[in-house]
């Protein structure tokens, strides 16, 4: 009986000291977070409230703390900062890596390099400073954007080198990224440490894999270190008439909600004929209804299969393709956010299958399966689709 009352009395204390720790933690991240929000409010002027910052335009900047570190007597921290204002299409979000001798020191490089990648530019199209036009045009639409830029901010490059803006290597193919939202951002990241390189290019927070390409050389250009060399610089776009798109996000994300419960119910031609009524009735248009049906199979495939997939969407009419990009189409990021949250889940496998079979790209990749190709070895330029529709537009 001793015996076991002390086993009992050492797991209490183990669970106390588990509980001590995490209480700590947790105490150590609030005070992070508040670090950076008052080194950052002490540059922007603006309001602390219900832990966020509120600036004028109807702007509000939330900060998280992700991965945390201590090495040698350095904390390495990263701060996530949360940009969002009521037209904003979805947040912008930026992941930011800091390191300092304190909290305070951490805090302060990371609301320094927001400060200089992220608001620069926002501050820019608040004031309207010094905008470059851009002009997108696709599918018979036109739209006019102001672009505001700042300078790249780096960390690890030698002074001796001179700095390159990077967005000039990518100025061609910017407007063809840019569809019909009010805003839009581009993130580029470069990084180098030793033989290892990093190339990120973000549009609205999506990866955009084939605009990495052009930024290659410039990075085979930078000498190996021992040490983490990176260049950051943000594009901010601002369209210069308002959002015309009839609908809204909710609408969507309802839509592909609904669409997955059904979609691995179905057994026969007659239960998709009644999805597909039921989602008419749901959204009221019969694009954004098709949209769903069509890219949620499509999406699957690309999150299960493994194969590498490009940026773009080829739209189908008569017996000719026109290539747009992902960005260029609201609904599909939309939609796929749903199918993310629904693998989060973690859905059964076979209900997975129910809505992966019905894929196009799954068809074609059994092909090439079947003749001895690995998916991960097989690149898809991006998802054709065609809408049946009368005067389909592409929001």
């Amino acid at each position: 009986m001793g015996l076991f009352k002390k086993k009992n009395k050492e797991n209490d204390e183990k669970i106390e000291n588990k509980s001590a720790t995490a209480e700590n933690s947790g105490e150590q991240i609030t005070a992070l977070k508040n670090k950076a929000l008052e080194m950052l409010n002490e540059k922007l002027k603006g309001t602390i409230y219900d832990n966020c910052i509120i600036m004028r335009g109807g702007y509000t900047i939330d900060v998280s703390i992700g991965r945390r570190d201590v090495k040698d007597g350095i904390l390495l921290a990263q701060f996530v900062f949360i940009v969002r204002k009521d037209d904003f299409d979805e947040p912008l979000i930026d992941p930011v890596d800091a390191q300092g001798k304190s909290m305070d020191d951490a805090a302060k490089m990371a609301a320094e390099i927001f400060y200089g990648s992220v608001w620069h530019p926002i501050e820019q199209a608040s004031q309207k400073k010094n905008p470059v036009h851009v002009s997108v045009n696709y599918l018979m639409q036109h739209y006019d954007f102001d672009m505001y830029c700042q300078s790249v901010v780096r960390i690890g490059v030698p002074e001796t080198k001179k700095p390159v803006i990077l967005l000039n290597f990518i100025k061609a193919e910017i407007p063809k990224y840019l569809g019909s939202k009010k805003y839009y951002w581009i993130r580029i990241y470069l990084a180098k440490l030793r033989e290892k390189r990093i190339i990120e290019v973000r549009v609205n927070g999506s990866v955009c894999n084939q605009l990495s390409r052009f930024f290659e050389p410039y990075i085979d250009t930078w000498e190996e270190s021992d040490k983490l060399i990176c260049e950051k610089q943000y594009g901010f776009f601002v369209q210069r008439e308002d959002d015309q798109c009839p609908f809204e996000k909710k609408l969507v994300t309802d839509a592909a909600k609904a669409a997955i419960e059904m979609m691995v119910k179905i057994k026969s031609r007659e239960d998709y004929e009644a999805m597909a009524k039921k989602l008419d009735e749901m959204t009221g248009n019969k694009s954004v209804a098709a949209e769903v049906r069509i890219f949620i199979p499509e999406i699957f495939a690309k999150l299960t299969l493994g194969y590498q997939e490009g940026d773009s969407l080829f739209v189908m009419q008569d017996d000719s393709s026109i290539e747009i990009k992902k960005t260029q189409l609201r609904s599909y990021f939309y939609i796929q956010q749903v199918v993310l949250e629904y693998f989060a889940t973690r859905p059964p496998k076979e209900d997975v299958q129910q809505i992966v079979v019905n894929s196009v790209a799954f068809r074609e990749l059994k092909k090439a399966n079947e003749q001895g190709h690995e998916p991960k070895d097989l690149f898809v330029p991006g998802t054709s689709f065609k809408i049946g529709v009368e005067n389909y537009k592409v929001w």
